[in-house]
């Protein structure tokens, strides 16, 4: 199989689970509406489990633009390649959001909020903060490529690494969720976005196109930032890339800060 489909059909898988976990817990007349965070959390860990499954032998199973960008700074992968991930990553979202809205088809004209409804395909801030919410999805993301990266470099049964990087992010949810809903994947928000935007969802509202780029701006910052931190650690590699990012960030904190002392 092509790379680049191999990476949409686990894009796809991971976000069929994913959106889906989001509305069987969302949607009214659902059996397990209101079964909680845990549960969230979970379907999420083993959404991307079974993603990497589906892609992993072929492409690697990266299916988020944040860990394609950060392994291609570490040059573990050829510039080239990382346009066809990306796209190919994204119309995987907007495929798995698909499917989900044709998963509950009968659900979302019982359902009347909107805002629960958009929070079923994307993320949204649990208290909307500009620079505090970015500063969240760059951590989250800077943590999931940071550790992905330590957990390529150590062994396991043949088979068990999905299961690892499937409880990485079962823990970031658990741990980092709360603030942002952790989209720490640039493809996991736009592509179900993109899907909530088009598909005709009864009663659906706006798609927030407002707050949409920093769940974009944010992973792609910290896939960067957690793949060369992890090359000056591990590897002593530092790179210019490193001597841009590090202030940046530095800059990033300082004014998520600022922000919460204005309020």
């Amino acid at each position: 199989m092509n790379t680049y489909l191999a990476e949409l059909i686990g894009t796809a898988v991971l976000i069929y689970f994913g959106c889906g976990v989001n509305a069987t817990v969302s949607l009214n007349k659902s059996y397990a509406q209101n079964a909680g965070w845990i549960v969230v959390a979970f379907g999420w860990g083993m959404g991307v489990t079974l993603g990497i499954y589906a892609a992993g032998s072929i492409s690697g199973a990266h299916l988020n633009p944040a860990v394609t960008l950060g392994l291609a700074v570490s040059g573990n992968l050829p510039w080239a390649d990382v346009p066809g991930y990306m796209l190919f990553q994204l119309l995987g979202g907007i495929i798995g959001g698909a499917l989900v809205w044709l998963q509950y088809l009968p659900h979302w004209a019982k359902t009347e909020d909107q805002g629960t409804k958009l929070g079923i395909f994307s993320t949204g801030p649990a208290i909307p903060s500009r620079f505090s919410n970015l500063l969240s999805e760059t951590m989250g993301t800077f943590i999931l490529v940071f550790a992905i990266m330590f957990i390529g470099a150590n062994k396991f049964t043949e088979g068990l690494n999905p299961f690892v990087v499937g409880a990485l992010v079962f823990a970031l949810g658990m741990s980092m969720g709360g603030s942002t809903g952790y989209a720490i994947n640039p493809a996991r928000d736009l592509g179900p976005r993109i899907a909530h935007f088009l598909l005709p969802i009864a009663g659906k509202g706006g798609s927030n196109w407002a707050y949409s780029w920093i769940p974009i701006v944010g992973p792609l910052f910290g896939g960067v930032l957690g793949s060369v931190l992890y090359n000056a650690i591990f590897n002593q590699q530092i790179t210019f890339v490193f001597w841009f990012i590090i202030p940046l960030m530095i800059l990033i904190i300082i004014a998520a800060i600022s922000e919460q002392n204005k309020k």
